[in-house]
């Protein structure tokens, strides 16, 4: 049942808005006009964190993955088709956009019932790709994605990343790189012709959180429930 488990992860859950941010935390990524051609194209997935058990699990059990993002009504609202390798399946789900609001924010909403689901945030370079989640479940659990243009992920990019995650009180155990072992997933095309770098990334994989229970998997293994 992981795969079945991940699919959901895909969608990114059904999550609070992210409204208010305290002091000290990562920012909304305000839009312009330029946002919703810079979001175009291919993403790889690099990293994950998150305090919601289910979801870390789900992070480790992800050998690879990405997001293609296209335009669909004007420039307000991008496509997302997120797909993810688990063991020996290429999971696929379409039921997110991207809604970029001028001089607001970014959300990631959902395609069905148009909730939100997450938040663009800031970072340092144009070909990094951050989204905060807030899952709203007996506590608000928070949890961040981390998309880059190739894997040639600078370490000052990646301590920028763990830096936010931890001002969002996620600790370095909820933090799980993804290990890019298989190229069962393939990567859509970026722009013209020019294909997402695939060069293979260390391994940072962090260790599950007490009590967990292995699930029957190949590759990362972790464990996440509901």
């Amino acid at each position: 049942m992981a795969a079945a488990g991940v699919a959901a992860i895909l969608s990114l859950t059904v999550l609070l808005p992210a409204a208010a941010f305290p002091c000290g935390t990562p920012r909304p990524q305000h839009p312009d006009n330029t946002t919703a051609s810079k979001l175009l194209g291919t993403w790889l997935y690099v990293a994950g964190a998150a305090q919601f058990p289910r979801h870390l699990l789900e992070m480790l059990l992800i050998d690879h993955g990405h997001l293609h993002v296209e335009p669909h009504a004007g420039e307000q609202e991008l496509l997302i088709t997120q797909r993810v390798a688990v063991g020996d399946q290429c999971l696929t789900n379409n039921s997110t956009y991207f809604e970029i609001a001028t001089s607001n924010t970014t959300l990631v909403k959902h395609a069905k019932t148009q909730q939100t689901v997450g938040t663009l945030m800031n970072l340092s370079s144009e070909d990094l790709l951050l989204i905060q989640y807030q899952l709203q479940r007996e506590r608000t659990y928070l949890g961040l994605y981390l998309y880059a243009r190739n894997l040639s992920v600078s370490t000052a990019h990646r301590e920028e990343f763990e830096h936010h995650a931890k001002r969002l009180g996620l600790s370095e155990e909820e933090i799980v790189y993804a290990p890019w072992k298989t190229e069962l997933c393939q990567a859509k095309e970026i722009g013209k012709g020019k294909e997402p770098c695939t060069e293979p990334m260390a391994a940072a994989t962090a260790s599950p959180p007490p009590g967990a229970h292995w699930p029957a998997s190949t590759g990362n293994r972790s464990h996440l429930g509901q």
